[in-house]
Protein backbone atom coordinates (compact mmCIF):
# COMPACT_ATOMS: atom_id res chain seq x y z
CA UNK A 1 0.00 0.00 0.00
CA UNK A 2 1.44 3.43 -0.80
CA UNK A 3 0.45 6.30 1.04
CA UNK A 4 0.80 9.91 -0.53
CA UNK A 5 0.59 13.17 1.85
CA UNK A 6 1.94 16.45 0.74
CA UNK A 7 4.43 17.84 1.71
CA UNK A 8 2.76 20.82 4.16
CA UNK A 9 1.10 18.31 6.14
CA UNK A 10 4.36 16.92 7.05
CA UNK A 11 5.98 20.03 8.19
CA UNK A 12 2.65 21.01 9.53
CA UNK A 13 3.04 17.67 12.07
CA UNK A 14 6.89 18.57 12.79
CA UNK A 15 5.40 22.49 13.59
CA UNK A 16 3.21 20.74 15.84
CA UNK A 17 5.42 18.37 17.33
CA UNK A 18 8.29 21.38 18.02
CA UNK A 19 5.41 23.61 20.08
CA UNK A 20 4.04 20.59 21.98
CA UNK A 21 7.11 18.52 22.92
CA UNK A 22 10.23 20.84 22.34
CA UNK A 23 8.44 23.86 24.09
CA UNK A 24 8.87 26.00 20.68
CA UNK A 25 6.98 29.07 21.28
CA UNK A 26 4.02 29.29 18.43
CA UNK A 27 4.96 32.61 17.79
CA UNK A 28 8.19 31.42 16.22
CA UNK A 29 6.42 28.77 14.02
CA UNK A 30 4.03 31.87 12.98
CA UNK A 31 7.04 33.85 12.32
CA UNK A 32 9.33 31.15 9.84
CA UNK A 33 5.82 30.58 8.45
CA UNK A 34 5.14 33.76 7.05
CA UNK A 35 9.17 34.16 6.35
CA UNK A 36 8.54 31.13 4.08
CA UNK A 37 5.37 32.91 2.49
CA UNK A 38 7.84 36.20 1.54
CA UNK A 39 10.74 33.97 0.75
CA UNK A 40 8.21 32.30 -1.79
CA UNK A 41 7.60 35.71 -3.93
CA UNK A 42 11.82 36.17 -4.11
CA UNK A 43 13.43 35.01 -7.22
CA UNK A 44 15.02 32.16 -4.54
CA UNK A 45 11.53 30.32 -5.17
CA UNK A 46 12.17 28.63 -7.92
CA UNK A 47 15.82 27.38 -6.55
CA UNK A 48 13.75 26.00 -3.33
CA UNK A 49 11.21 24.44 -5.46
CA UNK A 50 13.52 22.47 -7.24
CA UNK A 51 15.76 21.59 -4.30
CA UNK A 52 12.65 20.26 -2.71
CA UNK A 53 11.49 18.66 -5.37
CA UNK A 54 14.48 16.71 -5.98
CA UNK A 55 14.92 15.97 -1.93
CA UNK A 56 11.64 14.34 -1.80
CA UNK A 57 12.50 11.99 -4.96
CA UNK A 58 15.74 11.02 -3.31
CA UNK A 59 13.86 9.80 -0.55
CA UNK A 60 11.16 8.25 -2.41
CA UNK A 61 13.28 6.68 -4.46
CA UNK A 62 11.43 7.67 -7.54
CA UNK A 63 14.01 8.56 -10.19
CA UNK A 64 12.79 9.73 -14.15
Amino acid sequence: MTVSLPLVVILGFFAWGAVKFLGVRTWIVVVIAFFGFWLSQTFMAPAIESGTRSGVDIINGSHD
